[in-house]
């Protein structure tokens, strides 16, 4: 579409970064950066889901947070969104809810349900990090075609899904363990298939999830820790993911191939 004067005309994104846990400064700038790559992307930047106008006004949205917890009102918004032709890409945390410092571990609450149906998942726990291997099961699909199966040191998601007949996977892993640390800690039955990556269509629009990407610096764990010994980029080192991230965010602007 063009402007006057044959002009392009700009389209219009909103990132969402925010939350605990996580370095959200490097992903916010990381996925900036990515954004910038395509002149025509004009970005507005928030660390929750409260602004209706800045999602309503987007023509896709981006989101990187953790433990960021979207009001009623903000869930029925954002599924309207979607529905309406929205498009949403949606990284690692975002259906993530946690209640961190109980002995008996950390509790994932199930506090947003019209937002889990949304995103077509909600996060339960995860192992330890640790590699393991990323298996593309659509290689056919333009958004992981000529992507090899790879392998990442990541925090493995472990998720629990509204609707999973609705969901089209393309990333998978097998995974069959506990996650220790959570109180939902036992994984060692069931097929062991795990979600990587998954589009999900609602109404006119669609929800692309990736769940990888975590990333944390010395001073994420606050107030847990003071001091987190080492800086962890995860996926964010592999050319893999960033060629992932730079589909979506082709997909996001309109893009099927």
């Amino acid at each position: 579409m063009s402007g006057g004067g044959g002009r392009p005309e700009p389209v219009r994104a909103c990132l969402v970064a925010g939350g605990l846990y996580h370095d959200i400064d490097f992903a916010r700038r990381e996925l900036l950066d990515l954004l910038g790559e395509h002149d025509r992307v004009r970005t507005t930047v928030r660390d929750d889901w409260e602004d209706a106008d800045a999602i309503g006004g987007a023509d896709f949205v981006v989101s990187y947070t953790c433990d960021v917890r979207p009001s009623e009102q903000a869930q029925e918004h954002l599924d309207r969104w979607v529905r309406r032709g929205g498009r949403l890409v949606a990284l690692h945390g975002t259906n993530s809810a946690l209640e961190v410092g109980g002995e008996a571990g950390v509790v994932s609450p199930r506090c947003f349900p019209g937002f889990a149906n949304t995103l077509g998942s909600q996060f339960v726990a995860h192992p330890p990090i640790e590699p393991y291997e990323v298996l593309n099961i659509a290689t056919d699909h333009w958004l992981v075609a000529g992507i090899d199966d790879f392998v990442t040191t990541d925090e493995l998601y472990l998720m629990e899904h509204p609707e999973p007949d609705e969901l089209d996977p393309l990333l998978t892993t097998d995974w069959l363990g506990r996650a220790d640390g959570f109180v939902e800690s036992d994984w060692t039955t069931g097929s062991g298939r795990r979600l990587v990556q998954y589009l999900r269509v609602l109404g006119e629009g669609a929800v692309l999830y990736n769940t990888l990407g975590h990333c944390r610096g010395h001073y994420d764990m606050e107030p847990l820790r003071d001091w987190w010994p080492t800086v962890d980029r995860c996926s964010w080192e592999l050319p893999q993911y960033l060629e992932l991230l730079r589909r979506a965010i082709r997909w996001a602007m309109g893009a099927d191939s």
